[in-house]
C-alpha cells in the first residue's frame, strides 16, 4: 500500500465535509462547496504530479551522475525549473514527446512496455487528461470556468495516473539495465 498522499487527504476531508453539509440539508452551500473543491483536487492532483516527475528525474540524475553536484544543479536549473509543462504534448493521449527527451533507447523501451501493458495505456491517459484540465482551468478564468467533471471522476483519474507517476523512476532504471545488459552480450 502506498502512503497517503495530500490529495488523498483533501478527498476525504471533502467527502467528510459533503456529508457534513447534506445533514443539513445546505443544498446552495453543498454546491458552492462541491464546485470549489473540484477545482482545488484537480490542481492538487495536477502540481502532485509535477512535483513527483521533478524530483523522481532529479534523483535519477543524481544516481547516474554518483551524485556530481554539479551536474545535477545544472540539469535542475537549465532543463527541470519551471520547465515541466514543457515536458508533455497535453492535447495527446500518450506521452512519446516526454518519452522522447530521454532519447531514442528510453523512447522505443518504455513504447513498449506501454504497447505490452493496458493499465499503463490507461494510466497515461488519464495523467494527461488531468494536465490538460488543469491547463484549462487555469488558463481560461479560473473563478468562472465550469469543471465538468465531478470529484470522484477526478479522484479516479488521479488513481489510475498514479500507476505511470509510480512506474516512471523504475521504468528508467530498467531501461538503463536492460540497455547494458545488452551492451553486454553483443561484446560477447
Amino acid at each position: 500500500m502506498l502512503e497517503e498522499t495530500g490529495v488523498d487527504r483533501l478527498y476525504k476531508e471533502f467527502k467528510t465535509l459533503i456529508e457534513y453539509i447534506e445533514q443539513g440539508n445546505e443544498i446552495s452551500l453543498r454546491n458552492t462547496v462541491d464546485e470549489n473543491f473540484r477545482k482545488a483536487l484537480l490542481l492538487s492532483a495536477a502540481s502532485y504530479f509535477e512535483h513527483r516527475i521533478t524530483n523522481d528525474i532529479l534523483e535519477y540524475m543524481g544516481e547516474i551522475s554518483n551524485k556530481n553536484e554539479l551536474l545535477v544543479s545544472f540539469v535542475s536549473n537549465k532543463a527541470i525549473s519551471r520547465q515541466y509543462h514543457t515536458y508533455f504534448n497535453w492535447k495527446d493521449t500518450n506521452a512519446n514527446s516526454f518519452f522522447g527527451l530521454f532519447g531514442d533507447i528510453f523512447s522505443n523501451f518504455i513504447k513498449q512496455e506501454v504497447r505490452n501493458s493496458e493499465q499503463m495505456s490507461s494510466s497515461i491517459k488519464a495523467f494527461l487528461e488531468i494536465g490538460r484540465e488543469r491547463n484549462r482551468l487555469v488558463h481560461q478564468d479560473f473563478g468562472t470556468f465550469s469543471l465538468e467533471k465531478t470529484s470522484d471522476e477526478i479522484y479516479l483519474l488521479y488513481k489510475d495516473a498514479l500507476v505511470f507517476v509510480n512506474a516512471l523512476p523504475d521504468k528508467l532504471r530498467q531501461c538503463v539495465q536492460k540497455n547494458e545488459a545488452e551492451k553486454i552480450g553483443t561484446e560477447k
